[in-house]
């Protein structure tokens, strides 16, 4: 029988949000294993956008999606963090505790890691997720070769007639950044108003009347053209049936992911439609001594952006700390009077 690996905290996703927690939680002297179910750290960021520009981090006007997870790793690495990779955690057991220092939780992963901890964070992000594909027939034959529903690298997009459908913030985003290098860019909505940031909409609008990029309103996608995986022509239609073909090298289809957080919907968590809800102050769920933090966090007015998640984070570590130490009377310290252990920091 195998022994649980003992921690102070376990962090489940190692999105950056959870690269976050682990940088938190070592600033509170809690030492972290994190756990996700992909093969890689950096959750979708890396997944699936890693060189999408991102505009609303503090003190970077610009960074893509993987240059953040850079980041954030080399400032978590000054906390010696364990990952456990290509796991998904299956079951969580509350343990009764004679102490705030007792491990009060039992937690096993898919691959027989078990582990016991004080405290649990979860910064799951959406879950395990995938893309929601159009409604098109025949668009398996053109996916990886001229239908792709995320970029991984924008030069492969050079000198493209390239379609965007969709009207968040990924595409209007790509819209903005592919411009650059596309021979020409269209973005089909099916409504003048974008779900996006109102500088990029503002930025989108202009770009359309300076000819830079073609709005393709109010239409939507109806069917493709092309052969051997490879398109020719996007055909779109409006509400009225009214159809128009588009000429196209690629088609990017963003209508966002399907969410599946898996064994974490069993787990008696308070859900509010597949997220939890939390008590904004300090990220705690229904379950003392589980946290949740990021997009898989829900409470009143919650804005689902990464600057939002890194502020739970600290709530959240805050709390822990609070919660494993009651008696001790605690002086909140800056990082710049605290300090990090500067020989790992650095040589991250």
């Amino acid at each position: 029988m195998t022994t649980p690996i003992q921690t102070d905290v376990v962090i489940i996703g190692a999105g950056p949000v959870g690269l976050f927690a682990i940088f938190e939680c070592g600033m509170n002297n809690l030492k972290c294993h994190v756990i996700d179910a992909f093969d890689g750290i950096g959750g979708q960021c890396s997944a699936l956008y890693p060189e999408k520009p991102i505009y609303d981090i503090p003190a970077h006007p610009f960074i893509s999606g993987q240059g953040l997870i850079d980041n954030l790793m080399a400032q978590a690495k000054a906390f010696d963090p364990v990952f456990h990779l290509s796991q998904q955690v299956v079951t969580v057991e509350t343990i009764d505790r004679n102490d705030p220092n007792d491990f009060g939780f039992y937690l096993k992963t898919s691959k027989g890691t078990e582990f016991n901890a004080r405290a649990v964070i979860i910064a799951a992000g959406v879950g395990a997720f995938g893309p929601n594909r159009p409604p098109l027939e025949g668009v398996e034959q053109f996916e990886g070769k001229s239908v792709f529903y995320h970029v991984k690298s924008k030069a492969d997009f050079a000198g493209k007639k390239i379609v965007i459908a969709g009207g968040g913030d990924s595409a209007v985003d790509w819209a903005l950044s592919l411009s650059e290098i596309a021979e020409r860019v269209s973005v089909i909505h099916r409504r003048p108003k974008f779900r996006c940031a109102p500088d990029s909409e503002s930025k989108l609008n202009a770009l359309a009347k300076e000819g830079k990029i073609d709005l393709v309103i109010p239409y939507q996608l109806a069917a493709l053209d092309g052969a051997n995986g490879h398109l020719s022509h996007v055909i779109v239609e409006t509400l009225d049936g009214v159809k128009k073909s588009i000429e196209a090298d690629v088609l990017l289809p963003f209508f966002g992911l399907s969410m599946n957080l898996g064994p974490i919907l069993e787990w008696g968590l308070g859900l509010e439609k597949n997220h939890i809800a939390i008590e904004p102050g300090t990220a705690s769920t229904s379950i003392p001594g589980i946290f949740a933090i990021g997009d898989v966090a829900t409470y009143t007015h919650k804005q689902k952006l990464i600057l939002c998640g890194f502020a739970e984070a600290a709530q959240a570590s805050q709390a822990i700390r609070a919660m494993l130490h009651p008696g001790e009377v605690f002086h909140f310290e800056y990082s710049t009077t605290k300090g990090i252990p500067q020989e790992k920091s650095n040589a991250a």
